[in-house]
C-alpha cells in the first residue's frame, strides 16, 4: 500500500469517528500528511463515490457517505 492508499485508510476511520464533517485543513492535521497529499486523498475518495462533499462558502466539508448530519 502506498501513501495514498495509507491516507484514504486514515481518512475513513475518521470520518467514521467525526460525522459533522471535515476541511482538508483538519484532515491534514488529524493525519499528519500535507494538504496536497490530503486533497489528493480526498479526490479519489471523491471519484470512488465513498465520500459526499459539502461546500460552504469558500469551505468543503467532507462526509463518508451516508454519515452527514
Amino acid at each position: 500500500m502506498g501513501k495514498i492508499g495509507k491516507v484514504i485508510g486514515d481518512i475513513k476511520r475518521i470520518l467514521e469517528k467525526d460525522t459533522r464533517g471535515l476541511t482538508i485543513q483538519e484532515l491534514s492535521e488529524k493525519t499528519d500528511v500535507s494538504r496536497i497529499t490530503t486533497a489528493m486523498a480526498l479526490m479519489k475518495l471523491e471519484g470512488e463515490r465513498k465520500i459526499d462533499v459539502r461546500v460552504i462558502g469558500n469551505c468543503k466539508l467532507h462526509y463518508l457517505k451516508g454519515r452527514r448530519l
